[in-house]
């Protein structure tokens, strides 16, 4: 196994973690069908093992102190924050437990988790399920969302709960253009009627993929037609039309598309350079930073897309093992409720998106999310989730990106 060292260590870590204090006697099928305040008390007095990655001293902070404090002090539930650098090594765990017949009593009771390592975990029957009508805060998240209810392609089916958000947008400078391009067919346009002023960074790179995504849906018909398993038959009508895109655009890119810019560094500091008139970027919060910190010139402005942008959803997940699920569950449920989520939307702790509804939150808490001091050129948040895209599955990406390299690149 790629991870075995790694597992060997987390492992080691796990036994060392106090699992023996009130742990949860209830399975999950009996958690599915009891009232919350059951699982509340059940939880009490327990504790929660989150391995989450942990290169981040804001996140850490934040998950230890704030959301820690909450469960300690209205719940007495001791919150063991267990920090990794890869997620699968985290699902290695789990898969080793199974395979070595640890069926109800787990290291491992929460992960931070999304894309290819969610859809290990429910291939492989290692996800708890089912379970989130009974969490109360879960009328605060946007099912109908495509973007919250696929995880990177994959339903995620009442196995994993929302946590925070990211979004791709587009930004370009106020003082050069009078009105910016709002949709793929129309930057399509664009490039063509500004030549030299458009480019893209080389997949795989991250951002450069995303965007090259964004042609696909296009050339797909809509991102429809694209959800669920790798299909070759509809790839490769995709793939056809979507290559012919972006050959016909080359003469029209920054040197005539003969390089492409490597990262979106590259991409950044040539749009700095005003080598090029549009920039973009997952995290569009960039914006404003590059504003404040010199890079972009003041006039840059960031904007939605009208027939959508992709979006990243990051979730947490209650392994099938996991000793603690009521623990979990209240955990969980703690994540979701919009104090929480407020907290970590403030700039000096995270500055993360919520991974809940905000338009379905009232009173103060409302009042202080929208009091929060946002960089007036960085698109709101709002405007981005109207139009949400959700991701591909990895298969489609990885052949998406290969393609382009092999279509386009060379």
């Amino acid at each position: 196994m790629r991870h075995l060292s790694i597992w060997a260590a987390l492992a080691a870590t796990a036994a060392m973690l106090p699992f023996t204090a009130m742990a949860d006697t209830a399975d999950g099928e009996a958690l599915n069908n009891m009232e919350w305040n059951e699982i509340v008390e059940l939880a009490r007095g327990g504790e929660v093992n989150w391995f989450m990655w942990g290169g981040s001293d804001t996140i850490n902070q934040y998950v230890s102190e704030y959301i820690g404090g909450i469960l300690e002090e209205e719940y007495d539930i001791t919150l063991n924050r267990v920090g990794v650098s890869d997620t699968a090594s985290v699902v290695n765990i789990v898969l080793g437990e199974r395979e070595a017949g640890v069926m109800d009593e787990g290291s491992v009771d929460m992960i931070w988790i999304n894309g290819e390592n969610f859809r290990t975990m429910q291939q492989a029957d290692l996800a708890y399920c089912g379970y989130t009508d009974v969490l109360p805060n879960n009328v605060l998240v946007d099912w109908d969302n495509p973007a919250i209810a696929n995880d990177f392609g994959v339903p995620v089916n009442g196995c994993e709960v929302p946590w925070s958000t990211a979004q791709f947008a587009f930004a370009y400078n106020t003082a050069l253009y009078d009105a910016p391009p709002t949709s793929i067919p129309e930057l399509l346009e664009w490039i063509e009627a500004n030549p030299g002023q458009f480019t893209y960074p080389a997949p795989p790179d991250f951002n450069g993929s995303v965007f090259v995504r964004h042609v696909f849906y296009h050339a797909a018909g809509g991102v429809e037609n694209l959800l669920g398993e790798f299909d070759q038959e509809r790839y490769d009508e995709a793939a056809a039309a979507t290559w012919q895109i972006l050959n016909d655009i080359e003469p029209y890119l920054w040197r005539e598309g003969e390089t492409y810019p490597t990262t979106i560094a590259a991409l950044e500091q040539l749009y700095a350079n005003q080598e090029v008139g549009i920039v973009f970027n997952y995290e569009p919060a960039g914006v404003g930073i590059n504003i404040e910190n010199g890079t972009f010139p003041p006039t840059t402005q960031g904007y939605a897309m009208t027939d959508g942008t992709i979006g990243n959803t990051n979730y947490t997940l209650i392994p099938f093992n996991s000793p603690n699920k009521a623990a979990a569950l209240v955990l969980q449920n703690v994540l979701l409720s919009a104090e929480a989520q407020v907290e970590k939307a403030q700039p000096d702790v995270w500055g993360t998106q919520p991974g809940i509804d905000m338009t379905r939150v009232e009173g103060e808490i409302r009042e202080i999310f929208d009091a929060i001091e946002r960089h007036p050129n960085v698109v709101p948040a709002e405007d981005l989730a109207a139009t949400a895209l959700p991701e591909l599955q990895a298969s489609w990406i990885s052949a998406i990106e290969q393609g382009w390299i092999e279509n386009v690149g060379n």
